[in-house]
């Protein structure tokens, strides 16, 4: 529990910029649409004429004159790649710190095992994860509420769920690679986001590449497919959490026999 409270202590500033930053931008997309909603319908036209462009981010498939369709698309790609790249970031780093900042000498001279010192950064990622989302969910809806549109509450609820996995998927494989690193590097888990990012983009184009969404964990949370479907794709939600836990049982084997330097 100590260490716990150490972990959401020293990440607190990295919780709150993000959040706050995420927040802030989704917050603004909400103001404006009242104002752009009644041009929506010619730029919905626009885009729809633009191929492949259209279809790498599913703009083909939402109505940008709905709040549901503009949510969708903006504040979706705003939240899932800043959420993705925030989860990489404090995952990639939670065990690898250690090292890198030449306190994991001082930590495992602790009457503490090896196993509770992974078990309290993992249970501090997932607390930091779940706070960022409840924020910015609750932020949302009272945008929601100011501006007076009537939303979707099912589908904008499916979308902020879709993040959320997301974000544990990419933080269950970024933790596990954190357990091999020595110095920690935050490229690696920014990279992995970005890769994964542009990965579902190249398999909304194609559909020779389609098998991508088995990969990343933004093939389930495409927007224009929840908002479609009214569900998430519950194979590939599955697909990702086991990739996630993968990830975790990795950290698990490696960190416990690990030649801590």
């Amino acid at each position: 529990m100590t260490l716990l409270k150490h972990e959401l202590k020293q990440g607190f500033k990295t919780l709150a910029i993000w959040t706050a930053s995420i927040g802030f931008l989704i917050a603004i997309c909400l103001f404006l649409f009242p104002e752009m909603k009644g041009e929506m319908d010619n730029v919905s036209d626009m885009f729809s004429s633009m191929g492949s462009f259209t279809a790498a981010f599913g703009m083909d498939r939402l109505n940008f004159g709905t709040l549901i369709g503009f949510y969708a698309v903006e504040c979706g790609n705003i939240l899932g790649l800043g959420g993705a790249f925030f989860a990489s970031l404090i995952a990639v780093s939670a065990l690898a710190k250690e090292e890198k900042e030449r306190t994991a000498e001082f930590l495992l001279s602790h009457p503490v095992s090896r196993v509770s010192v992974i078990s309290s950064k993992l249970a501090a990622l997932v607390v930091q994860i779940v706070v960022m989302n409840v924020v910015i969910f609750a932020l949302s809806a009272a945008c929601i509420a100011v501006i007076g549109e009537e939303p979707a509450w099912k589908e904008i609820c499916l979308l902020h769920l879709a993040y959320f996995l997301l974000q544990l998927e990419l933080a269950g494989v970024c933790f596990g690679l954190s357990a091999f690193l020595r110095r920690g590097s935050l490229g690696i888990g920014l990279g992995i986001a970005a890769m994964m990012y542009f990965l579902n983009i190249i398999a909304n184009i194609s559909e020779k590449a389609e098998f991508l969404k088995v990969i990343t964990p933004f093939g389930y949370a495409e927007g224009a497919d929840i908002v479609s479907n009214g569900s998430l794709d519950g194979k590939l939600v599955l697909i990702g959490m086991a990739f996630a836990l993968i990830g975790v049982a990795a950290a698990y084997f490696w960190y416990s026999r690990k030649d801590i330097h």
